[in-house]
């Protein structure tokens, strides 16, 4: 399975469990996202993302998106889109 850089986390919300991540390619709702720093490595599905409070489907590089993560991970930390490759992406356009 293949993954791409898509971000950087540059804040971490401890009470609401959202990061602030700075995208450096788009990142869309249902993308596998792999969290990866010095403590931090786990994957996750995007399930829902903000921008200035108002909840988005996809986000372009470049964007400030708030993203809620089941796990605490740190500014700096960085974000990549796992890529699923096989017969059933093909099929779905991906």
């Amino acid at each position: 399975m293949a993954q791409e850089e898509v971000g950087k986390v540059s804040h971490f919300f401890t009470k609401i469990g959202v990061a602030a991540v700075i995208t450096t390619k788009k990142v869309s709702v249902g993308d596998s996202l792999h969290f990866k720093g010095a403590t931090t490595d786990f994957t996750s599905t995007l399930e829902s993302m903000q921008i200035k409070h108002e909840s988005v489907e996809s986000a372009g590089a470049g964007s400030d998106v708030g993203i809620s993560v089941a796990e605490r991970v740190r500014a700096g930390d960085i974000v990549y889109k796992l890529n699923h490759q096989g017969k059933s992406d093909r099929l779905q356009g991906r």
